[in-house]
């Protein structure tokens, strides 16, 4: 049976035109269903977008530099989701150093005995200064510290101050206080518990002491010292 270029070439056409109207129908039916997915979608998913953006953070495990970014933007996304959903140590505080467990001390200190008092600031960069009453200027009664936060309202504090002779001048040595601190829910208070170790010019230790920590907020409204 021999088949005509006339008759191929009609066919041809019939089959080409065949497939233009699928595939404009199949176009058609895309254009439709993308309108309509934004509006269904906006609602879905509103309520989850927070886990879509930080779906959205995962590292590429074979690039470097997008891992390290992602590191940085996930730290950035988790310390400003905890400051917005807890208080901060940060700010001004006047303080009181209770001794406990000095009982054995020489001279012995009963529990319930204020130590010392002063004020103390937590600056947001992790530093801390402190200002204690009962030693004298001369003494050396600043120290400088610096702090982490443990937890959700937890904190540890290093502070580190030069001990001198009132008298003469003369450096006698350092003295360090660590403070393991809880900060209440309001972010008002913070108290915990204190080490003190006095050491002399070699390092060596010749004083310690232990006790609470309690301290208040001071804002611009404070007005008892």
């Amino acid at each position: 049976m021999k088949i005509s270029k006339r008759w191929f070439a009609t066919e041809r056409g019939s089959i080409m035109k065949v497939t233009q109207r699928a595939v404009i129908t199949t176009l058609s039916a895309a254009v439709v269903g993308m309108l309509w997915i934004p509006a269904a979608s906006a609602c879905a998913l509103e309520p989850q977008s927070a886990p879509l953006v930080m779906q959205q953070l995962l590292p590429d495990a074979q690039n470097p530099l997008a891992s390290a970014t992602f590191s940085v933007l996930a730290r950035d996304l988790s310390s400003s989701a905890s400051s917005t959903t807890s208080p901060s140590i940060v700010g001004m505080w006047s303080f009181q150093l209770i001794s406990q467990g000095n009982t054995t001390h020489n001279p012995s200190i009963p529990d319930g005995t204020q130590l010392t008092f002063g004020y103390t600031q937590y600056h947001s960069d992790e530093t801390e200064i402190f200002n204690a009453a009962a030693r004298s200027p001369a003494q050396g009664n600043f120290c400088l510290g610096v702090w982490q936060k443990t937890g959700r309202s937890t904190y540890q504090a290093n502070h580190f101050s030069l001990n001198y002779n009132a008298a003469t001048g003369a450096l006698l040595g350092k003295i360090l206080l660590i403070e393991t601190l809880t900060l209440s829910p309001g972010g008002t208070t913070f108290s915990g518990t204190f080490v003190e170790t006095v050491y002399d010019t070699m390092g060596n230790k010749t004083d310690h002491l232990t006790g609470q920590v309690t301290a208040q907020r001071i804002t611009v409204d404070t007005t008892t010292p």
